[in-house]
């Protein structure tokens, strides 16, 4: 297969995730409660669709950073990417339970915040595993030196601890935890696909 036909499938299954995550976002005509009562009630929902949308966004723009460096692809890669993808294709689902029990509050509260922390761990985790297997079969471009590797896979995989222990905050806390995951999503804006920044240095 082809690099641009991985990214064509990739792209369509981001854009259908994006797009599912506005579906939990919703008003009433009818009824006793004005439109501006029910976005003040329903603020866990659109907190939790923009947080998703930015993370699913970021994840856009990584992974066609990173398969832009790629010089071929082989199967193991393409299962990888499915693994990512399966990962993403639940943070609808995840983001819909996180935002419901925000608002019902209750012992399910934990849960939500472990499904929507096992969501986005899963993907970082994913993201890694690819990025890995790139650099140990040399599928890059402009292959990397052993100690750049290693330096770009440290680099590439902070999120596969940051994820858990925001998540790990999440349960004592679920709005801190928002907030956590929303400047961890700012960082990654921010950040170069570590394997640019090596090769370009060299």
């Amino acid at each position: 297969m082809s690099r641009g036909r991985l990214e064509a499938f990739s792209d369509g299954v981001l854009a259908v995730v994006i797009t599912l995550l506005a579906l939990d976002l919703h008003t009433r005509a009818e009824g006793p409660e004005s439109l501006a009562s029910q976005l003040r009630e329903q603020w866990p929902s659109f907190a939790a669709f923009a947080l998703s949308f930015f993370v699913v966004g970021v994840i856009w723009v990584n992974h066609h950073a990173l398969f832009a460096l790629v010089n071929r692809v082989d199967r193991t890669v393409m299962f990888l990417n499915l693994l990512l993808l399966m990962w993403v294709t639940t943070i609808p689902f995840s983001t819909s339970a996180l935002a419901g029990f925000l608002r019902a509050g209750g012992a399910d509260t934990h849960l939500a915040v472990a499904l929507y922390g096992i969501s986005n761990e899963g993907m970082a985790i994913s993201f890694t595993l690819i990025l890995r297997h790139l650099l140990r079969r040399r599928l890059l471009l402009r292959p990397l030196d052993d100690g750049a590797a290693r330096t770009a896979l440290r680099r590439f995989g902070v999120g596969t601890v940051l994820y858990p222990a925001i998540t790990a905050v999440g349960l004592v806390s679920p709005f801190l935890m928002l907030l956590l995951y929303a400047l961890q999503n700012g960082f990654y804006v921010f950040e170069q696909t570590p394997a640019t920044t090596s090769t370009s240095d060299r």
